[in-house]
């Protein structure tokens, strides 16, 4: 693997090429809520995650093949506890935008980049800085008045199953960096075997369910297969060797910074394809999120 590159060793007038593509993946996550939605009832779930997932395994199986044979045992195991994780991680993702709007999954998702911090230094025993604590608490106010429709109600299923994703994405960043035998695996060979787990995790849980993959892909339409590639081709199989290419051409906070816009494609893609509303309400919770998020990556860093 070739080493990361230093800021600044690229030229200023070739940034954009390589920024370029990684706000493209932005753009293409902030939509996968609602083509998510588009394609998936409650009933579907687990069928549209294990189609999802079955149709890109196969390339990168044989795009990484022989690096992962060199993987160790521990390399193994230590990945299929990651993608134990990531299951749940899509479970709650998935279930979570059916039982709610396309906009509203995207901003709540977006509180991992506070979550996480807040976590890491709970278990460094580091207090984080001031400015951190009043970016977290301005990310969550604007969470609180984003669920809030017509006026003060309790959230909805949807929103808190979101609320339980960006947790269980903090437990998966913090888990990646505290499993040692990992630390070392090549990225494509961990992304692999996390899918592949991941693809076991949803296939057995959709044993005898009423709606299985085959059932379901054969009752899809253009539409459906059109979302379903979607996800599959561009959010998944594009993202994942996008931000390997960039990562190293650029340097990791460039590449964290663009990425960071996705909740701002999320709600763009709910209001303007999706018909989507906010209300006065929302739309000043979904502003505090946006703000709160971003000021909080500022404040980590």
């Amino acid at each position: 693997m070739s080493s990361i590159a230093v800021p600044g060793t690229i030229a200023p007038r070739r940034t954009w090429l390589t920024d370029l593509p990684v706000l493209l993946v932005a753009v293409v996550w902030g939509a996968s809520y609602l083509a998510a939605k588009d394609i998936t009832t409650a009933r579907t779930v687990l069928a549209v995650l294990v189609l999802r997932f079955a149709i890109v395994l196969p390339v990168l199986v044989t795009a990484g093949w022989r690096a992962l044979r060199a993987l160790s045992g521990a390399q193994w195991r230590g990945a299929g506890v990651l993608g134990l994780i990531l299951s749940g991680i899509f479970l709650l993702e998935t279930y979570g935008v059916v039982h709610t709007s396309a906009t509203n999954a995207g901003l709540i998702i977006s509180l991992t980049m506070i979550f996480t911090p807040l976590a890491e230094a709970a278990v460094t025993r580091r207090r984080p800085s001031r400015a951190f604590l009043g970016a977290a608490a301005l990310s969550v106010l604007g969470v609180v008045l984003l669920t809030q429709g017509g006026g003060f109600t309790e959230p909805s299923l949807g929103d808190l199953l979101m609320l339980l994703a960006a947790l269980a994405r903090t437990v998966h960043v913090l888990a990646m960096s505290r499993i040692k035998a990992v630390r070392d695996a090549d990225a494509l060979s961990l992304t692999t075997v996390q899918l592949g787990a991941a693809v076991v995790v949803f296939a057995l849980l959709s044993t005898g369910a009423e709606a299985t993959p085959w059932a379901t892909a054969a009752g899809f339409g253009a539409r459906e297969w059109a979302g379903l590639l979607f996800l599959s081709a561009f959010c998944t199989l594009f993202a994942f060797f996008v931000q390997m290419w960039a990562v190293r051409r650029t340097s990791p906070s460039r590449v964290s910074l663009l990425l960071g816009t996705e909740p701002l494609w999320a709600a763009l893609a709910g209001i303007a394809l999706g018909g989507e509303r906010l209300g006065a309400l929302g739309l000043a919770g979904g502003a505090l999120v946006l703000v709160g998020t971003a000021w909080g990556r500022g404040a980590a860093r």
